[in-house]
């Protein structure tokens, strides 16, 4: 997937504190969603199709991730 990240407009978690820690971004970009390491903004990203992402973002609620 080419994706084009200039765009993004970043958002983290309202359940994120604000010490730091393992926080992750997400970035909607229409037809995909971004993710990114929040403590590395300038490193890499994924970026995943919406179904994709729906399908993960399911599995991790129903726990069958160990994460």
């Amino acid at each position: 997937m080419n994706v084009d990240y200039s765009g993004a407009r970043w958002r983290k978690s309202r359940r994120s504190g604000g010490q730091g820690g393992a926080c992750v971004e997400v970035a909607d970009l229409g037809d995909a969603v971004a993710i990114r390491d929040s403590k590395n903004p300038d490193g890499p990203k994924l970026a995943f199709s919406r179904r994709d992402m729906a399908d993960f973002a399911a599995r991790v609620k129903a726990g069958h991730l160990d994460i």
